[in-house]
């Protein structure tokens, strides 16, 4: 594993259609919707040089954007990240099959993501 490299990032919006819309009609991202996940689309690596997701956000966080950044353990980077006076906002959160990540604000509020390399189980 190459330490701590962005390994996606997500523009969400309170209109997912929109938003996937406006990415794909600007600069003509290919992209898939994830079944289970409300108006969550993935952009691709081929399209983008980085794979990440346009879409709605949430109740928490309507819009937003961020990166998500590969670590060995989400709990432990989400401590570190508090000790250095950063905010804790998504605890460590396992989608079975999918991915296992977290999420943090900086000093300057800007929300930032941890994602664990392996993919845990699906149930």
């Amino acid at each position: 594993m190459t330490d701590h490299k962005i390994v996606h990032w997500e523009l969400m919006g309170t209109d997912g259609d929109a938003m996937k819309g406006f990415y794909e009609g600007l600069f003509g991202w290919k992209t898939e919707p994830v079944p289970g996940f409300e108006a969550y689309h993935i952009v691709g690596e081929e399209s983008s040089g980085l794979a990440g997701a346009v879409g709605k956000g949430n109740e928490q966080m309507p819009q937003y954007q961020t990166m998500y950044v590969q670590v060995a353990n989400v709990d432990e980077h989400l401590a570190k990240a508090e000790g250095l006076g950063g905010t804790m906002v998504v605890p460590r959160t396992v989608v079975p099959g999918m991915v296992t990540f977290g999420l943090f604000t900086d000093p300057g509020g800007n929300l930032v993501g941890v994602v664990e390399e392996d993919v845990p189980a699906a149930e």
